[in-house]
């Protein structure tokens, strides 16, 4: 049945957390989306959304800094971790991964949740609430923006690099590595993660085969996205978020290493649309991956904001220039 969910007691946090780790599985028509589940079976429902070519494992060191009194669903998103790859010949796209939250909270039977997001998982959200406002009543953006507006200038080039990318994938063939090659690789493809968090990510990162280990994520993410929006249709859809917003903004994060050039003139207008819209927009100490390598420094705004039925929790923190100092 497709909105059914499997849930099954896998192991214990070894953490303050009383609350079991779950293993999620709901059915998609190409596969299963996997997952994680923390928290008491009727607490209040929140979606953990990770980053591009992470894992869930993105959360494991912030939620059991946060309200246990959640009931946190975190996802590998399709192609990554221990979800199923789309089908061979689709492309990976922002409103492809937007249908595949509804599987999940309709699977959930979740009628009204909150959102966390990292990154790529923070611009889901963003996509999420604006075409399902009723259904979102928080969201949580940790070093995201909500969008990722392109200049409609870059549109053909852009589009015949990803399609020409995809056409050059299908012929490559899968590489197999040690595990200290694989660990290798993924810090230097990201730079940001501790050498904690970048084992915490090989959890699910990888694939035991033949000779050594693959990476379980669909290397078809990696290439260019053909399927982008303008800013003004960015704007467009913010303005039809109705939850409260909270963004996390790193001071060495997403707009100082990761952004495309032309993606930093674009963030200041985004940003002030979140509180044109009684958002709350802080910058805090720390990298693209702040809050798994230093969840402390991120968890009490984000509990904060979790916990808070008003606009904002701390009311310091409501200028952009505001810089968190724990």
């Amino acid at each position: 049945m497709m909105n059914t969910v499997t849930v099954k007691s896998v192991r214990h946090l070894v953490t303050s957390t009383k609350h079991a780790v779950s293993e999620l599985m709901v059915p998609a028509p190409w596969g299963q989306i996997r997952g994680k589940v923390w928290g008491p079976d009727h607490g209040r429902p929140v979606l953990c959304l990770h980053g591009w070519a992470d894992n869930c494992g993105s959360f494991d060191t912030l939620l059991p800094l946060l309200p246990q009194d959640c009931r946190y669903v975190v996802m590998d998103l399709a192609g990554h971790g221990q979800s199923s790859h789309r089908p061979p010949g689709v492309s990976y796209y922002f409103p492809s991964y937007v249908a595949d939250v509804h599987r999940v909270v309709k699977a959930l039977q979740w009628e009204k949740f909150s959102i966390i997001g990292h990154s790529m998982g923070g611009n889901i959200g963003g996509m999420f609430s604006a075409l399902y406002p009723e259904m979102v009543d928080a969201l949580v953006l940790l070093d995201s923006y909500g969008f990722l507006p392109t200049d409609v200038k870059e549109l053909p080039k852009v589009m015949r690099q990803g399609m020409e990318e995809m056409l050059k994938f299908e012929q490559r063939e899968e590489r197999v590595y040690t595990y200290d090659q694989a660990f290798q690789r993924l810090q230097a493809g990201n730079p940001t993660l501790s050498e904690e968090s970048a084992q915490i990510l090989l959890e699910r990162g990888l694939r035991q085969v033949e000779g050594g280990v693959v990476f379980s994520r669909d290397f078809r993410i990696n290439l260019k996205n053909i399927v982008r929006i303008s800013l003004e249709q960015s704007v467009e859809l913010q303005s039809g978020i109705k939850a409260r917003v909270l963004v996390l903004i790193a001071e060495e994060g997403f707009g100082k290493m990761f952004a495309e050039p032309d993606q930093k003139k674009f963030t200041s207008t985004l940003l002030q649309g979140y509180r044109e819209q009684d958002g709350i927009v802080v910058r805090v100490p720390g990298d693209h991956h702040v809050h798994l390598n230093h969840p402390e420094i991120v968890a009490p705004f984000v509990s904060d904001f979790l916990q808070s039925n008003g606009p904002s929790p701390f009311p310091s923190a409501a200028d952009d220039s505001t810089i968190a100092k724990l």
